[in-house]
């Protein structure tokens, strides 16, 4: 796979609680920020991958899914790990 344990570890420790701890929510969007960042670059190379499009769209709703259990579970949380990842411009 493209991305080592090392890395998985860095990004785990970086966004979540320690760099064992995979569970947390920040470190899981954390983690699938990146792995879309990878697949958007993989795809304006290659236009025509399909299922790398579709496995796009489904790593975006899952992200999209974690942040909205974390704005309805806690809100400072949701708006560190916005504006750890750059993610929006507009924080609510």
């Amino acid at each position: 796979m493209y991305l080592s344990k090392e890395a998985k570890a860095e990004i785990f420790a970086k966004h979540g609680k320690s760099e064992s701890d995979t569970g947390t929510t920040e470190g899981q969007v954390a983690l699938f920020t990146y792995r879309i960042a990878h697949l958007t670059g993989h795809l304006k190379k290659n236009k025509h991958d399909f299922s790398t499009q579709l496995s796009l769209q489904k790593l975006v709703g899952k992200r999209r899914g974690l942040l909205a259990y974390l704005f309805k579970k806690d809100i400072n949380r949701y708006r560190a790990i916005i504006k750890a990842l750059a993610l929006r411009d507009i924080i609510k």
